[in-house]
């Protein structure tokens, strides 16, 4: 070598430093550490390790591949050829560590105190809010993680991650403030929902019915903006289908924002002005479940934020929106999309034991023997504790730590099926494995 290396040389260097960078990076199974508790799912964790693995392989399959050319035919090409060349290979290794950053910020969380095994009770209740009956579609695994912020967000299955690729799971992202009471539940199975529309296409089936009622209607302008805010909506009639008047709670609670936040014109925003989300919530609810309970907490929300004073104008789009609403609804629980086979979304998505009278007896029934509030279904149990809430049963520090203890039993729950599921597979066929479906198991190389 000499005092002033060529870009041969350089570059030569840099690529093996890189492949060193690239050796240093192990799976998660080898650094995170967490209660068995706070463990993913083994579903989640081997898609996530096979996803990311694959990625580092690649990027050293294309260094290698750049090292033979830079000795062989590159090492009298032009030295911006060379550069040129070896950004191409950088960019494909930083993208490779990004992703793996992705999924690493959102694992660490299970090693902090608490939190950790409560993010992996809501993933087992993530996972049964995706559930639904009659086999339209698996569920992907779901991982959940908090943020700072107000309102929820998931990054859903196959979607492009930073750089390229399908992301291998859905990642839930959770705001820490709504860690408490129907909050956790309302924001929780609202993502889920982005999800469920996702599998069962429901947005690209809704928009042309959304279309032609426009073509159809006086109100043209109205449906418009539903067409625009279609994604929220379904999202959130999920969400009210699953746990009931929890979800519409719970949207309260993020929608109590300043009047000109609450009455802002949200044309170029996915989400409905939150003044109109709040009443189509409760007429939703009222249509699945109907009950006088979603006309009172509808009037409650009037009253909280009166429409006197708003500019005439946006009052006059707020009344069209309104008078629309009946109809939206309809369309909404009426739509068939092809993938639910000519079953109709309201009855694929309606759930008998939602129904307020349901609700309440079965609170009342836990109340009397407290051990089986934990044999319900998650979604069950946030509706029964959404709708004592509302109903004035629960206090909201009891639903808190109600909520709590129940998140963490399915957790430990979630655990020891999953250790008992493991033992059982391994004296089946002799060897450690990981679980990656339901009826599917994958050996461990050893």
């Amino acid at each position: 070598m000499t005092d002033e290396p060529s870009a041969t040389w350089l570059l030569d260097q840099e690529t093996r430093a890189l492949l060193t960078r690239l050796a240093s990076v192990q799976p998660f199974v080898l650094q995170e550490t967490y209660l068995a508790a706070a463990a993913l799912s083994p579903a989640a964790l081997s898609r996530i390790e096979r996803y990311l693995i694959a990625g580092r392989r690649e990027v050293r399959r294309r260094a290698r591949a750049f090292q033979r050319w830079l000795r062989g035919p590159g090492a009298t090409a032009p030295a911006a050829e060379q550069q040129r060349r070896f950004w191409m290979l950088r960019l494909s290794f930083q993208t490779a560590l990004s992703q793996f950053d992705l999924f690493s910020e959102v694992i660490t969380q299970r090693s902090e105190h608490d939190n950790g095994v409560l993010l992996s009770g809501l993933d087992v209740a993530a996972a049964e809010a995706l559930m639904l009956p009659g086999g339209f579609y698996q569920g992907p695994p779901v991982l959940c993680s908090l943020h700072r912020g107000l309102g929820g967000s998931i990054r859903r299955v196959q979607t492009r991650l930073p750089g390229g690729g399908g992301n291998p799971v859905a990642l839930i992202r959770i705001p820490r403030e709504r860690m408490i009471g129907y909050g956790i539940a309302s924001s929780l199975v609202h993502e889920v929902g982005h999800q469920g529309a996702a599998l069962l296409r429901l947005v690209e089936s809704l928009r042309p019915r959304l279309d032609a009622t426009r073509r159809h209607t006086p109100m043209p302008g109205a449906w418009d903006l539903w067409d625009r805010w279609v994604s929220e909506i379904v999202a959130d009639l999920w969400a009210i289908s699953r746990i009931g008047i929890g979800s519409t709670l719970g949207l309260i609670g993020l929608a109590s924002l300043p009047r000109g936040f609450v009455f802002r014109p949200s044309h170029d925003d996915p989400h409905p002005m939150p003044w109109v989300r709040v009443l189509l919530s409760c007429a939703i609810g009222d249509r699945l479940y109907p009950d006088p309970q979603w006309e009172r907490l509808a009037a409650t929300w009037r009253a909280m934020y009166p429409i006197a004073g708003v500019r005439p104008d946006l009052q006059a789009t707020i009344g069209e929106l309104r008078s629309t609403i009946p109809a939206l609804v309809s369309l909404l629980v009426e739509h068939q999309p092809p993938r639910l086979r000519g079953c109709s979304l309201g009855e694929v998505l309606h759930n008998p034991a939602v129904r307020r009278t349901a609700l309440l007896r079965r609170y009342a029934s836990w109340e009397a023997d407290p051990s089986r509030m934990e044999l319900a279904p998650p979604t069950v149990a946030f509706a029964v504790l959404g709708q004592a809430r509302a109903s004035g049963r629960l206090s909201p520090e009891r639903e808190s730590r109600l909520l709590l203890r129940l998140i963490r039993s399915w957790a430990v729950r979630s655990t020891l099926e999953t250790a008992r599921a493991t033992r059982e597979t391994e004296m089946f066929v002799g060897q450690p494995t990981i679980w990656v479906g339901e009826a599917q198991r994958i050996p461990i190389a050893t």
